[in-house]
């Protein structure tokens, strides 16, 4: 299999729920007005906390410093993996299943934190720039690792970026098992023809902006937040177009515009954190995804500024939980 680092350099950023307004106008533009940015990696993901923006050192230059902009302090690369020339995509498990135990779970054990961010086209693996060294040391020996420059793929050795650090050396931490919840939204995963992107614009705009005026039933169904998480996910990234989002916000778009894997399959969603994750800790995907591996159950992942979330096919959510409330119940191993 093929390990490629893309050529982009990341930035992963915060914007606050009440802040939103100051950035409407540029996101507007990186989402809409492609011929106006020469951003090419752009992923908006909305949490009940807050708003994620990863994107390119173009785009980032489109937001303006703000008491509501929170900037993560690393440069972030995208790794993806390739395997018989294409970017991994099957009728087997789909998604972080495919590379956990290949990356993520090798990483994990070399402390370097990853960033995960699962589309409908492929998965993306960000990892700091600083521990590149580490990671295609961690990784030559399983994949042939190329870098992509100016769209072309170069090969990549461990010699090539080291800066002397070839493992982190660090005696080996057993991660924190982190609290999950089990939202009861069913989600979809789908993707768009980016030309056709004007005709759902009022739709996109109205759901990802306007999204937070107070329901009208509110006052009539009070835990009905509770059982449900406001989630909803748009990636713009090399020109293809991803979207993440729960069925009643799907039902708001016109049905014949958006597509979906031809099973049309649901997706229940895991939400991993009981408190804001933080970008240093390693292995929390790995803790995850992980399991799902050896159990062959596909996934998406999508982590954000403060929480990280992980969609299983609908009819796998019993036997995950199940798995999940075993493996927090279970005494840690040293």
């Amino acid at each position: 299999m093929d390990l490629h680092i893309l050529d982009h350099r990341l930035r992963v950023t915060s914007i606050s729920k009440n802040g939103l307004v100051n950035f409407t106008h540029p996101l507007i533009k990186l989402i809409f007005l492609r011929n106006r940015t020469r951003c090419k990696f752009f992923s908006l993901t909305e949490t009940p906390e807050n708003y994620t923006v990863v994107l390119d050192e173009e785009g980032f230059k489109e937001l303006q410093p703000s008491e509501h902009l929170q900037v993560e302090s690393s440069i972030w690369l995208p790794l993806n993996v390739v395997s018989n020339g294409n970017a991994s995509s099957s009728s087997q498990a789909v998604g972080v299943t495919k590379i956990a135990k290949s990356v993520i779970a090798p990483l994990a054990q070399q402390h370097v934190s990853v960033f995960m961010l699962s589309t409908y086209q492929t998965d993306f693996i960000l990892v700091r720039e600083k521990d590149l060294s580490v990671v295609v040391s961690t990784l030559e020996e399983e994949f042939n690792i190329y870098k992509e420059v100016g769209g072309e793929s170069f090969p990549v050795h461990c010699q090539d970026v080291s800066n002397g650090l070839q493992k982190n050396g660090k005696e080996a931490i057993q991660p924190t098992v982190h609290p999950v919840l089990i939202p009861q939204n069913q989600f979809c995963v789908m993707s768009l023809d980016p030309d056709t992107l004007p005709s759902i614009a009022t739709t996109l705009i109205d759901v990802l902006f306007y999204s937070n005026s107070p329901k009208e039933d509110s006052q009539s169904s009070p835990s009905r937040d509770l059982d449900c998480i406001k989630f909803f996910s748009f990636s713009l990234i090399d020109g293809y177009i991803s979207l993440v989002m729960d069925t009643e916000a799907q039902r708001r778009f016109p049905a014949d515009l958006l597509f979906t894997s031809s099973s049309g399959e649901l997706w229940r969603m895991v939400r991993i954190g009981g408190q804001p994750l933080g970008f240093d800790e390693c292995g929390i995907v790995a803790q995850i995804s992980q399991p799902l591996a050896d159990s062959d159950i596909s996934a998406y992942y999508i982590s954000t500024f403060s929480f990280d979330h992980a969609l299983v096919p609908e009819e796998d959510i019993v036997s995950v939980t199940d798995m999940l409330q075993h493996q927090r119940k279970e005494p840690a191993t040293s």
